[in-house]
């Protein structure tokens, strides 16, 4: 465990609290710098949205009042100097079972002025900010393909927690997929049980806090499909099955315009012999997946554990976006302290 010996009020004085009436459109113009290679469609309209609620004075007012409360990035900390932004760390809260919980994100540092300590002080602030504000729990993620930051974090007591690789595939209503090779149907009530019991493991309570499943929007039943009937919910569902037993289950839930669609997979562990379809199952379903919603659909998302499946979804056509690993704090000593 990292233990922070100093306090807020003896920080560098190029470190300060971000200011939400006048910082975010130089966060997200160094965001965007720092970050420019990697920047998917999602982004790019998170970086437009902060530099619009940067020059709305009603959304400052109300932000300046819910900084502590909403899950966005209105907290954390920036280093400035000669009045330029050149460092950054949100702290985003979030709440979960009467549990609150910090995000750190967006942790960036001009390429200019790397490798003088900058990333680590910012860090640092903003793991002792959510001690102070009692966080049962302190998080971060990071891409995998950045060995630096992964060690920085390390160093400062974070431990990897989970890896999860984002897939997507843009669909092409000129492109038909060849047909799947096993029998596909509709889900049925009995296969509820099994289905859940995948799905609790592929998307672990550990990160429900920041992603949670949509559990009215998949669960059968007759109370469900009527709440989903009169919010225009669509979720739509297939199945692969080993004689009785089902193999694999996909469910698709569509979203707001502009953002992609999202996939929920149901399969038993990789490489686990507990169902000899795994692979050849996903595969199916996404392929009829493709096949189905090419016509009126446009991008389709896929979250799942990082190394799971991989060349049944790549030979689906999906195509890898990112691995993040999710990183928590081991302890704090505020939380030493309360225990």
């Amino acid at each position: 465990m990292a233990v922070l010996t100093t306090s807020l009020s003896a920080l560098p004085p190029q470190l300060r609290p971000l200011n939400i009436l006048r910082d975010l459109p130089a966060v997200a113009n160094l965001v965007e710098t720092c970050f420019a290679s990697t920047l998917d469609d999602d982004g790019r309209r998170y970086l437009q949205q902060m530099r619009r609620s940067g020059k709305d004075n009603a959304f400052l007012r109300w932000a300046s009042q819910v900084a502590d409360t909403a899950s966005m990035p209105l907290t954390g900390f920036v280093w400035e100097e000669n009045g330029e932004i050149i460092g950054n760390a949100s702290l985003i809260p979030y709440r979960r079972n009467r549990r609150k919980f910090y995000l750190i994100a967006n942790v960036a540092v001009h390429p200019n002025q790397r490798r003088r300590g900058i990333g680590r002080l910012l860090t640092q602030a903003a793991m002792q900010q959510a001690g102070h504000k009692h966080a049962d729990e302190t998080w971060l993620h990071v891409r995998d393909d950045n060995p630096g930051a992964i060690a920085l974090y390390e160093n400062l007591g974070f431990r990897e927690r989970a890896r999860r690789a984002s897939w997507r595939l843009t669909l092409d209503r000129t492109s038909r997929p060849d047909s799947p090779s096993l029998e596909i149907s509709r889900r049925r009530k009995r296969d509820w049980p099994q289905q859940e019991e995948y799905l609790r493991r592929l998307y672990p309570e550990t990160l429900a806090w920041y992603q949670s499943v949509p559990w009215p929007s998949l669960r059968p039943g007759l109370a469900y499909v009527l709440e989903r009937f009169l919010l225009a919910d669509e979720t739509r569902h297939w199945t692969v099955r080993a004689g009785n037993d089902l193999a694999a289950a996909l469910t698709w839930q569509p979203m707001p315009p502009n953002y992609p669609d999202r996939l929920w997979v149901a399969v038993p562990p990789s490489g686990a012999g507990e169902s000899p379809l795994g692979g050849e199952a996903l595969h199916a379903l996404l392929l009829r997946a493709r096949r189905e919603l090419a016509s009126w659909r446009t991008t389709l998302a896929l979250d799942f554990p990082g190394g799971e499946y991989t060349d049944a979804i790549q030979s689906a056509g999906f195509l890898l976006h990112r691995t993040l690993l999710w990183m928590q704090l081991a302890e704090t000593p505020e939380n030493e302290n309360r225990n």
